[in-house]
């Protein structure tokens, strides 16, 4: 648990100074704006790119994996729908909350943390886990909030997903990466050594981004917020660890990154989400807030418990 603490803990001291950066002011909002996007766009990007650069399809999509992971993240969303139609909520709301409750931060957090720590072997699941979340949750989100502002659903809605999906820089990426694979052509050398390079800042980058993002955050709603966090980084990595174990018997070691994937702590995106449809946003906010600064414990917890 030790050890693992202290591979962890320069991730979470990076996304400390950029917190204290953005608390302080030296690192304002119009700054955090413009790193967040070099780092979605350009570095993240780059690294994905190249890491499904190296691997095949299958390699990426373990049926097994991917349907143990599908199952957790099914129990805690309709948990979390029930549990918000208990509170009387509106299902635009509801929902809102079941996707806070299963969407991690696996572009910013997980794929440098995860696969520095664990090693390059653990990058085919994390990477199934964000596509997971790219294309069948965030679309799931779009469909339910188009039928409920349009009373039905729209016979554009599959150009709505597919243009959302064409402008993800990491789906494009990771897909662009495949197909470059499936040719059988390692890349070029100075195309490697650039992927490389621009890889290399997706890590710093991407956490001092979030610590400085969450200078934007406010510790409102605390109840609602409390709760989404305990689904987050407590029964969703729960639901997936035994989906994983007792139902689809996926291998030790991909069992185990599943997990801890499902512990990271709220994805920041599901705030912008939450201010663009204007739904749920003070409870968003402070459910990432709160997961990410539990997470500094609970993750490392996590990954001792299960990839050791």
């Amino acid at each position: 648990m030790l050890d693992v603490f202290l591979q962890t803990f320069p991730f979470f001291a990076i996304i400390g100074l950029g917190y204290g950066a953005g608390k302080s002011g030296f690192f304002p909002p119009e700054a955090t704006a413009w790193l967040t996007r070099f780092v979605f766009y350009f570095a993240l990007s780059a690294l994905l790119f190249g890491f499904s650069a190296q691997m095949t399809l299958s390699e990426i999509f373990d049926p097994r994996a991917a349907g143990a992971y599908i199952l957790g993240c099914t129990v805690v969303y309709a948990l979390a729908l029930a549990v918000a139609f208990l509170r009387h909520r509106p299902l635009t709301e509801a929902v809102m909350e079941a996707h806070t409750a299963v969407i991690g931060n696996t572009g910013f957090l997980g794929v440098p943390m995860l696969v520095l720590v664990l090693g390059a072997q653990a990058a085919a699941t994390v990477l199934l886990v964000l596509v997971i979340d790219l294309i069948l949750f965030s679309s799931l989100l779009t469909i339910i909030f188009t039928i409920v502002k349009e009373g039905r659903l729209s016979s554009r809605m599959p150009r709505v997903i597919g243009v959302g999906l064409l402008k993800n820089p990491m789906v494009v990426s990771m897909a662009l990466g495949l197909l470059w694979s499936a040719t059988g052509q390692g890349l070029a050398g100075p195309i490697s050594a650039t992927m490389t390079l621009l890889g290399a800042a997706a890590t710093p980058g991407a956490l001092f981004a979030i610590g400085a993002s969450l200078t934007n955050n406010r510790a409102e709603r605390l109840t609602v917020a409390g709760w989404l966090s305990f689904a987050k980084l407590v029964l969703h990595p729960a639901a997936v660890g035994l989906a994983a174990f007792y139902i689809f018997d996926v291998a030790p070691f991909a069992a185990g990154v599943l997990i801890a994937t499902a512990a990271l702590p709220v994805a920041g995106n599901v705030y912008i989400l939450a201010q663009h449809y204007n739904v749920a946003v003070a409870r968003v906010s402070a459910a990432i807030l709160i997961s990410t600064l539990l997470s500094v414990a609970t993750l490392p917890l996590v990954i001792a418990q299960f990839t050791g």
